[in-house]
């Protein structure tokens, strides 16, 4: 028996090579993912690692009974599938995109369409090709789906996902303008207070707007809670001594500029992050994944416990939950979906987070 090993970006390019060079009486004996290549453990490169082998005596008698009038006839077909698949790539080559199956080009035009990174999108779609020529091109719709979410749940199980702890006194919660911090805030209070029965404070150190303390303190006296005004160290010292009775204490912060440092700068001599506290980064759906990029890399100054993604109602690109996730490494603890306090809020684990990320 002849045997040999390929390597190729996708088991349909493997196949191809595999039948031109040992014909269709080839047999697949074994079949891997390798990975090469990558960035920090991000992006590798993925490949199919296919063995195969086909018995020399079948595939010379294949050969010696084919009369070349009989091979031209069984060739022709084969030379138009060819012709249109080269103007099909030639077409998608155009806008630098890959050739899938149709059963797998609604798919991949899906996630496109909903902000997936280029890379991400690239490995699930190779995942998703393997399983599909390893079932024989026989997965229907829902087959298909289940495997998209299985391919990302292997991206996603080492990451943890699962909000407030109540291992930690302190929830802080910061951000850009406009994301709904404080909206945001009073959704996890409000949820904390009336599912899980904790008693609740509010500190707040957004002095900058005119309406910020007003607005909080609106929905702390919804919730019978009471809040502190912190400008600095000291206040924020005294805050915590006078709320020291109370389970868990919400800390809302000022929404300024991300991209002024001095904002960060500010922040840390309010808040000591050294102590029992856990620091929610808050990103709007609506922003582009450039911007949330930018937010991220100007907050990573101080500790990020998990991220809260909010308006997901306002829009249907999702994918930049997933290329935040996996660029920062860092988990997602709720994500929120209108303005009603409390039921606007949800937390999430992987699977949830998985399916709100396909919706």
């Amino acid at each position: 028996m002849k045997i040999k090993k390929y390597k190729a970006p996708t088991m349909q390019e493997a196949m191809k090579q595999i039948r031109v060079e040992l014909g269709q009486d080839a047999v697949i004996l074994n079949s891997k993912i390798v990975y090469s290549g990558g960035f920090f453990g991000l992006f590798k490169k993925k490949n199919v690692e296919v063995i195969a082998g086909v018995d020399e005596a079948v595939q010379s008698n294949a050969q010696k009974e084919r009369q070349p009038s009989t091979l031209k006839d069984e060739m022709l077909p084969l030379f138009k599938e060819i012709k249109e698949m080269k103007q099909s790539i030639h077409s998608l080559q155009i806008e630098g995109e890959k050739l899938y199956p149709k059963e797998l080009m609604l798919v991949d035009l899906q996630l496109k369409e909903a902000g997936f990174h280029s890379a991400i999108r690239s490995e699930l779609m190779s995942s998703l090709m393997e399983t599909y020529f390893l079932n024989r091109k026989n997965m229907t719709e829902e087959e298909i789906k289940e495997e998209l979410k299985n391919e990302i749940f292997k991206k996603i199980k080492h990451i943890p996902f699962w909000g407030i702890t109540f291992q930690k006194k302190y929830i802080n919660v910061v951000g850009p303008t406009g994301v709904g911090k404080t909206t945001t805030l009073a959704k996890l209070a409000a949820e904390i207070k009336l599912k899980h029965k904790k008693s609740i404070a509010f500190i707040t150190t957004d002095t900058y707007r005119i309406a910020a303390i007003e607005q909080l303190k609106t929905y702390a006296n919804i919730l019978n809670a009471p809040v502190e005004v912190c400008y600095n160290i000291n206040d924020f010292v005294r805050a915590k001594t006078k709320l020291h009775s109370y389970d868990i204490v919400f800390i809302d912060t000022a929404g300024r500029n991300f991209m002024e440092k001095q904002y960060i700068d500010d922040l840390q001599d309010v808040i000591d992050f050294n102590e029992e506290l856990e620091t929610y980064l808050i990103f709007s759906l609506t922003a582009k994944y450039e911007d949330m990029k930018k937010i991220f890399e100007r907050f990573s100054a101080i500790p990020i416990h998990q991220f809260i993604f909010t308006k997901y109602d306002e829009t249907s690109s999702h994918g930049a939950m997933l290329n935040m996730v996996l660029e920062s490494n860092i988990g997602v603890g709720y994500l929120t979906d209108g303005q009603n306090v409390p039921d606007d809020i949800h937390q999430i684990d992987q699977k949830s987070f998985i399916n709100y990320l396909l919706r």
